[in-house]
Order: structure tokens, then sequence, then C-alpha cells
């Protein structure tokens, strides 16, 4: 598994944890308002297993776990075996994924290698394509989801949105394609240096055109959240 970054401590990324999120190299996607470019591409130093679990061995009583983050951390073949060596340190495991890889979920679901699931939705199915400049099955999204869903973990499914590439009529409609899960997390887009595609491109939306959202989609879920 291709190891490209390595934030220590973290407060924000494993909800109610503090964590270390590791960034795997390498995604399936090209969504062009993504603030991991490097990770898309997979360049920069490849970082070594031995010194990061040397690291989680040394601060396994000060976090609670690890996030698995990308780039698309489901593409390597070893994520199992390498989320096995965390879980035998005791230490919980969250993971990011864009659900393209339904297998590799239900097989660390399956051995409860896993404790958090987070879940990138895109787009509505009929603009997926669009959004990620990938030619993709649709099938494997839609059962990540429902995989996903049957799971007895924590899990969230979140969206970035800008209005270049998603209107209102498209986030209602991902609400309903999710509706009844557990938690469902908008993210408004922040511009910045490392955005795949370029800055200044792209347009969040409005506070007050949020706030007709969660009037919309908030009710079809057990937590709504948007962040500004």
């Amino acid at each position: 598994m291709k190891i490209k970054g390595h934030q220590k401590s973290s407060f924000i990324d494993y909800p109610d944890k503090i964590c270390t999120v590791i960034f795997t190299g390498g995604c399936n996607f090209r969504c062009p308002y993504c603030h991991n470019s490097s990770l898309v591409d997979n360049k920069g130093e490849e970082l070594n297993h031995e010194h990061i679990f040397k690291f989680l061995n040394k601060r396994k009583n000060l976090i609670d776990g690890v996030c698995i983050s990308g780039g698309e951390p489901t593409l390597h073949k070893d994520l199992y075996e390498f989320i096995v060596k965390i879980k035998d340190m005791g230490l919980l495991v969250k993971l990011d994924t864009n659900g393209t890889n339904p297998n590799m979920l239900e097989k660390l679901l399956e051995n409860r290698l896993v404790n958090y699931i987070a879940m990138d939705i895109k787009a509505p199915i009929n603009k997926y394509k669009d959004i990620t400049k990938s030619v993709i099955n649709i099938y494997d999204i839609l059962r990540s989801i429902e995989i996903i869903r049957d799971s007895e973990i924590k899990y969230e499914f979140r969206t970035t949105i800008c209005k270049e590439l998603l209107n209102i009529d498209d986030i209602e409609k991902i609400g309903y394609l999710i509706k009844d899960s557990n938690k469902y997390t908008i993210q408004n887009f922040r511009d910045g240096d490392t955005i795949l595609d370029k800055k200044s491109k792209y347009t969040p939306f409005k506070r007050e055109e949020l706030k007709k959202l969660e009037t919309r989609i908030g009710h079809l879920f057990k937590e709504f959240k948007i962040r500004y």
C-alpha cells in the first residue's frame, strides 16, 4: 500500500476521537474540486510502513485510532492486511472511501476490521460520470451504500458541493437516494492552492441557499450537517 502522507494528530477526521491520519496515493476519480491533487496523481515520496507502525506503537496510548484516507484507500489490495496490523495494536479504524470497491468494504466489515466508514456520494446517479471524470460501475456505488447502511458500525455519507457542478435539485436527489441513513454531511466548497482543476474556478453556495436545503432534505436523516 502506497502511503503518501501522514498527519500525526487530528481532532476532526474521526468524529469524537483523536486519531492519526494516513493518506494513500492514487485515486480512480478525478473530481475537479479535490483538495488532494498530489494524492490523486500519486506524486511525492512514499512513506515507509515500518516507520508508520513504529509511530503508532509509540502513540497508541495517546490516540483512539487511525483514519485511512486518500486518494482512494480501497484501490490497494494490501489495505486489508494493513488494517489487521492496526487493529492488532488495539486501535480503532476509520476508513474514507468513494465506494467503488464494495467487495473490499464487505470483507472488512464481515471481519469487524473497521469501526467507522465515511463514504463520499459525489453526485446523483445521472451525473456521476460528469463529476468524477471517470468511467465507473454505478452499481458498485449503490452496492457500497447498501453494504454500509446494513452494517452495525458508525458511518456517514458526505457530499462536497459547488455551484458549477451541482445545483440544489441535484443535492436533493442525492438525499433521497440515501434517505433514512444515519448521517449525511454536506461540505460546502472551499477554494485553495491544491485544487485538482485550478484555483478560483468554483463557487461555494451561500449560507441562505444551504439553509433552504436543510429544510428540504434534513428530515430524511437521523443526523444532517452542513459544513460551511
